[in-house]
Parts: structure tokens; sequence; C-alpha cells
């Protein structure tokens, strides 16, 4: 038996969140606030059977809207008035094993199958008993109110809203209440078919303690406290006491002690004999002393100085934990507060963890069947490898060989920021938290990536694991990500965004280096996720040929062309590298051709609009994809102008800083060419063969600009666009959600950058006189509008469309 998955409604952020668990450990993963910590707090909330662990606060913002809607409403409709509650779903898999313990759960005695579910509901005892209570106080509290020395003025009393009346009488009005599921009224997410009444569940054993039969719930919180300074002794070792007393706690619980360890009792005895030795020899002056002051007396007795130690104090008393150094006859003892906390807090896991398996397995009342333990940021103070080796075997120190059979059984569910711990146990027990916005109200999905894996080809979905783990990126801890091209935009991208959009360093931000080659790979995930994504890559442009040209491999390039018919393999096709300029002109760029915009031929990429360079993902009403790659610029050189599009972030980059370039004083960077072009043409060839060229170094280019003053280079117009629509995208996120944090001038400046912000600016500026128009362009908030904007503009008159 086991929990296979649970949905949560109107619990803070998640308002209908659908959670499935695996048999043995999940992961549950996602960016700050996303909901992780109230998915466990559900689970221990609901089962703790009490209603006072709930507070108003755990209720969803839609739902005090609602609230204070019915209470604001007319007192002639409370009669009709739906009031708002707590809802969890509990779904166990049972086998015919487990069937005696679940028979209050089976919804009929024509059950079938292997599901069972309980629905725990915190909600209103009567709502219109509650309503004419709230309205009596309000009415009360307003007459006394008025009744004072010169009226009430703007005072209002206690309740002004419905919200604040359940603040302080929650528990008298609210309670909690348990219903049987039947699984054939509910989908394949689990959603209750309409019309579907749940039955009340009946019998002797009330629901919270059926629920307590059936699964104990524990948690190691993220907080443990080991990291406290403070210390009662002058050593300062105020961090070893946790562990220490903790470890003590474990003796007296779980080891064999005082009357029936004839062990430890042989030890204190042996223990209690030197130590009355030891104070005879130490004492005997002293009665001697005594002796002669004449005490004892004749008949009075003699003294002798005896131990007095109790087995059950000495055994209760707290160990101590102490490392020991070297080996042989050179080791050295040291205290626990010498050890590093990384250590502290394994050995504290580890003990916590068997603690708390070895309550459960003692419990003296029927024993539930399942133990479900939640860890919570297992990571803290552990190096990489060390999260790693724990998570890896976190589930084995669980499994008991001394278990009585198989209807006992443990789940573990993992919190984590940590790659390392995600990418340990690959995509099958991930569970994704994405922060959603639907009609302005924010909530969680949470998404289970084993259902990805059952998606994309095996081929696809074996790479992105593997790649994944091997980049250790935090893609799935990010408000949003940037797909790069390669190693030189991963290099120079948290430069160019602190040039351009430094709004973005406010965020968390992934960037991850997927190559054009590969980055359509990474398609599906993105869509799967739903997270804001910029992809900068290049326009790699190449010219067809019928037939592979071997005499130089460095310039001959492979691709692939999708067929008409979606289910037939990709036609191979072969080309030879050549400037974006050249007629009949194509991309080998497979991100640019199977994900955005899907388009093959040179002539087209440079024509897309921004519309078709952008999409929305999945059902999220913020979420998009946007690729960048080159475009057509002005390029100025030796007094002439001219469109110009590189091939790549290289050649654009020189086109775009031709003066800087070419530069005596700046060959390091690799792009100052031997001769002096004579016009902006001659200077786009000579850049092609330069970055094109068997000895063109892409690394050293990245790092000569990076050590370079960042005023003196501008970042290529493709990737300003996106960095700047990148902004924009989080900035709209953030404004939905206030509540996450971000600054309120974030928010304008992003919000400001949008693009219809920019359309905005356009229609108010076409009927406006010139001295308008510059006075609203000054205006502080508008400034990243007006560059964003000027960029479009730029954009658009270089492809003739201004």
């Amino acid at each position: 038996m086991y929990l296979r998955s649970y949905r949560v409604q109107n619990f803070r952020r998640l308002q209908s969140a659908h959670i499935e668990l695996d048999s043995d450990i999940s992961i549950f993963v996602g960016s700050n606030n996303s909901g992780k910590t109230s998915a466990t707090q559900a689970i221990q909330t609901f089962l703790s059977g009490s209603k006072e662990r709930f507070s108003l606060y755990d209720f969803s913002s839609s739902v005090w809207k609602k609230l204070n809607e019915i209470g604001e409403a007319d007192p002639s409709g409370d009669d009709q008035a739906s009031m708002p509650c707590v809802v969890l779903d509990l779904w166990f898999e049972v086998t015919q094993d487990d069937l005696y313990l679940v028979i209050p759960l089976l919804p009929s005695t024509q059950w079938q199958g292997n599901e069972v579910g309980i629905r725990i509901e915190f909600g209103a005892r009567d709502a219109i008993e509650l309503l004419q209570r709230y309205r009596g106080k309000q009415k009360e509290a307003k007459e006394r109110a008025a009744a004072l020395v010169g009226g009430a003025g703007n005072y209002i009393p206690w309740p002004k809203t419905l919200t604040e009346y359940l603040e302080k009488e929650l528990h008298r009005e609210f309670e909690l209440r348990y219903f049987v599921l039947d699984r054939t009224q509910f989908d394949s997410e689990y959603r209750q078919s309409n019309g579907y009444e749940p039955s009340l569940l009946a019998g002797e054993l009330g629901g919270g303690a059926l629920l307590k039969s059936l699964v104990r719930v524990d948690c190691l919180n993220a907080q443990r406290h080991l990291t406290d300074p403070k210390s009662n002794t002058s050593g300062g070792a105020g961090r070893a006491e946790d562990l220490s007393k903790r470890l003590s706690r474990f003796y007296q619980r779980n080891l064999d002690q005082r009357e029936e360890d004839h062990a430890a009792l042989k030890a204190l005895f042996d223990s209690e004999e030197g130590l009355n030795k030891h104070l005879m020899e130490v004492f005997e002056p002293t009665l001697k002393q005594l002796e002669t002051l004449g005490y004892p007396g004749l008949n009075n007795p003699r003294l002798e100085i005896k131990s007095a130690l109790n087995p059950a104090t000495i055994m209760s008393q707290d160990a101590k934990v102490h490392y020991i150094v070297g080996s042989g006859d050179s080791t050295v003892t040291l205290p626990d507060s010498y050890n590093g906390l990384g250590f502290k807090n394994l050995i504290y896991m580890v003990v916590e963890i068997l603690d708390l398996h070895q309550k459960w397995k003692e419990e003296e009342d029927k024993r539930p069947p399942l133990h479900l333990i939640f860890i919570e940021e297992p990571e803290a103070h552990l190096h990489a490898q060390l999260q790693q080796v724990f998570i890896r075997n976190v589930f084995s120190l669980l499994n008991d060989t001394d278990n009585a059979g198989e209807s006992f059984a443990s789940q573990v569910v993992v919190t984590t920021h940590s790659p390392h711990i995600l990418y340990e146990r690959g995509f099958t027990p991930i569970r994704y938290f994405r922060r959603h916005n639907q009609d302005g109200e924010q909530s969680t999905k949470v998404l289970n990536l084993s259902s990805f894996q059952k998606g994309p080809t095996p081929k696809d979905r074996d790479f992105l694991q593997r790649y994944l783990k091997l980049t250790h990126c935090d893609l799935f801890f990010a408000d949003a990500a940037i797909l790069v091209e390669g190693n030189v935009e991963r290099l120079l991208m948290p430069s160019m965004i602190e040039k351009e959009s430094k709004t973005l360093r406010s965020a968390a931000i992934c960037i991850l280096e997927v190559g054009g080659a590969f980055g359509h790979r990474f398609k599906e995930l993105i869509e799967f996720l739903g997270i804001t994504t910029l992809i900068i890559t290049d326009i790699d442009s190449v010219t067809e040929a019928s037939a592979p040209d071997v005499v130089d491999e460095d310039e001959e390039k492979e691709f692939e062309i999708p067929s008409v018919d979606e289910n037939a393999p990709p036609q191979k096709r072969y080309g030879r590298t050549c400037l974006p300029a050249e007629p009949g002109a194509v991309t080998a760029n497979q991100t640019l051709i199977q994900w955005l915009p899907k388009m093959r031929t040179i002539e087209e990429l440079l024509a897309a609009s921004c519309e078709q360079k952008t999409e929305k993902l999945g059902d999220s009403d913020m979420a998009r994809v946007m690729v960048a790659y080159q475009t057509s610029t002005e390029v100025t050189w030796n007094d002439q102008h001219m469109l110009l599009c590189g091939r790549t972030l290289e050649e654009a980059f020189g086109l775009e800083n031709a003066a800087w370039c070419q530069e005596a004083t700046q060959r390091y960077v690799g792009l100052k060419l031997k001769a002096v072009p004579a016009s902006p043409n001659d200077l786009a060839i000579g850049l092609y063969k330069r970055v094109t060229g068997k000895h063109f170094d892409k690394t050293k280019f990245a790092l000569a600009v990076l050590s370079s003053n960042p005023e003196h280079w501008s970042v290529p117009l493709y990737i300003k666009q996106g960095l700047i629509w990148l902004a924009a995208q989080i900035g709209l996120e953030a404004e939905s959600n206030p509540q996450e944090g971000t600054h309120k001038e974030i928010i304008a400046d992003a919000l400001a950058q949008t693009q219809a912000a920019v359309t905005s600016i356009v229609a108010l500026t076409e009927k406006m006189p010139v001295e308008s128009i510059k006075a609203f362009a000054e205006t502080p908030t508008l400034a990243p509008a007006v560059d964003y904007a000027a960029a479009v503009v730029t954009d658009n008159k270089n492809k003739g469309a201004v």
C-alpha cells in the first residue's frame, strides 16, 4: 500500500494542484514560492486531525476574495450562499492483502480496482448560521461605535469583513469532514465528475482515526538548527549541542537500556567501584584530620565517601559526539564542534530518519501500514558529491529486513533546490512545481516528469537526461531560461545582461548552452515545463549542395530538413557555409527550422516579424518563448553605410563594433583584419573568412571581450532585442504576482518595455506635437520602452518596413 497521489484545493497558492507520488521516492522541485512547502504542509496539516492547525492564511487569496464578496452580498441570499472550503483528496493504491485495512473507504460492495480515496474538507459547520452570527456581530459593533462620544467618525469596528471575522472565529465556525471517494467518478487527472457528491464517511472509526491507522506522516524540516553559534560553554561548542542531544534521544528511545541492558549496567558497576576507590584516596587526608578533632567519637559512625551513580539518570544524560582523527596510536579525539557542518547535517538527518522509522515500527497500537517522510532541502551544508550520496542511499535506510511482510511500506518525498540531487535520480521521480497565472489569479501546477519521459522519442529523452546531468544546470529552479548557441554566448551573456538589461540581474535566469544543432531537442521539455525562454542562436547560412564535397571538411555542413510527412524521418542535406547575403542561402540551424520561426531560407528569416519569432507556451497566460538570431543592421565603415547581417555572433559583433574591432590596440580580440577593408561589404567578407578560418579561437575572442571595457563595445542588436523582450516578460509575470517580492520599479520598467507599450507609444505620438513627444519620451519609467521602440524601429527600417 502506498499514497499514489493527492489533490489540494484552495490551500495557499495550491488552488487545485494534483500531485502524483512514486511508490518509493519523489522529488519536489521548482523556483522559490512555487508551492513546494505548501504541498508538504498540506498533508501534515490535514492528517493531524486537528482543526487548530489551520488558520485563515492557509486559504488561497482567491478564497479571501470570495468570502468577502459573500459577506458584502445582500443578506436575503444567505440561504443560497456557497461557502468555500479547503480540500485534500488522498488516493491510496492497495493490494488484496490491504483490503481489510481500507474497508471503510470502499465506495460500494461492487468496488473493483486497486485505488481507494478519502476526502478531507475543512469547511463551515453551517454557512447560514455563520453569516447570521457575522452580520449580528457587525451590526452590534457599528451600533456601539455610533454610541461613542462624538460618534464613530472614520472608525470602523471589528468585524469589517467576513475574512476579518473568520480570523478570530475560524476554529469555532469551521470543522473537518471526511468523505469516501469513488474512483469511477474521477477522470485520469483525478478531477471530479460534474454532479458527483461523495458520501460522508460513516462507521465507528472517525475519519481522523482511520487515517492515523493507515498512514503516519513525519517531516524532517529544513531548519535543523545546526548552525546556532550560541553556547552555554566558554568553548563555543553550541552548534554541536543539538547533534549530541539528538543522538542521546535516539539512544533513550530506541536502544536497549536501563534494567534490560546488563552490559551497560555492568560497565557502570565497574566504573562505580573505580570511582569509590578514587574518592577514598582523595578524601583520606581530610577524614584523618577530622579524626584528630574528635570526630567521629567512640560511638559515632565512621565517614566514608562513595559515589551515587544512578543508572537511570546517567543513561538518560546526553551523549557527546567526538571525532577521531588519525589511526593506530597516533589518534586525536576532537569535540563535535570541531567538525564541519556538512557531516554534522548528514549525521543528523540519518539519525533523525532512523529514529522516525523506529518509532513507526514500534508503535504499540495498530501500526499504520504506510510511513510517509518529508525531507526538506537535505542539501544544506553538503557539497555536491555528498548530496548525491545521500539521495542515492536515503531509501535504503528505510528498507528493513525484519519488516513484517509487504503490507508495510515507506515513502519518501524530498524538496530540494539542488541540481545535484535532482539529476542523480533522473526524470522519473521529479515533480516540477510551475507557477501558473490564469486570468490574473496566481496558482501552482504540478508536472510529473515521468509522463514527459513517456512522450518524447527515447533518443531525445536520453540526450536531455544525460546533458542536464552533465551540466548540472538549474533549469528546474529558474524564473526564465536563456538557451545560447555556444561557449562564446555563455561566457558573454552575463556581461551583456549587465550592459543592456540590468533588471534581469534580479531574476533567477538559467543560461544553458545547447547549440543550434541540438537546441530543438529542448523544445518538448521547455514546452512541458512552461518556462519563459529566450533562444539566442546563429543564422548559420549555407548554400545547398546535392552531394557532399569533402575537399574542405571544415566548411562542409550536414543538416536536416523536416519531411512533408510528419511520421517520416527528416531528410539529410549538405551545404557549404556562406555569407547570409548569398542568393538562395538557407539555414543549417535546426532550431530555426524545427522550432522557431520554422523557416529555411535566409530571406524568410531576415524578413520574419517579432510575432513569428515568438509563441505562447502551454496553457499559461504569461509563459512565452522567443528566438533571437542575426538580423540586417546598418553598418558604418569608412564613411559608408550598408545593411549587412553576420552569420554568427562573432561576425555580428565585428560588424556592429567595426571601428573598435579594427583598432590596432584591439588586435587581441581576434577580429582585426590585416588589410584595411575598403567598404562595409569588404569588412563583412573579411570577418566571415576570419571567423570561419581554422585558426580563429572563439574562446579567446570571448575572453578578450570580457577583459575589455564594456563601455567601448555595444551588444549586437539581435541579442539586445532578445534581452529586452525577456526582461519585459519576467516583469509581466512579477507584476501579475507582486507577492513574489519584485520591486515596483522593476515592474514598471519591465512593463514599459513590452511591445504593447511600444504600440501605445506609437499610437499616442502620431498626433502629438514635437515638443510633447520629446517630453513624453523623457519620462523616466518610459525610458526602457523608448529603447525598445528604437531597436524595433531600427530593425523595421533595416527590413525596409519603415
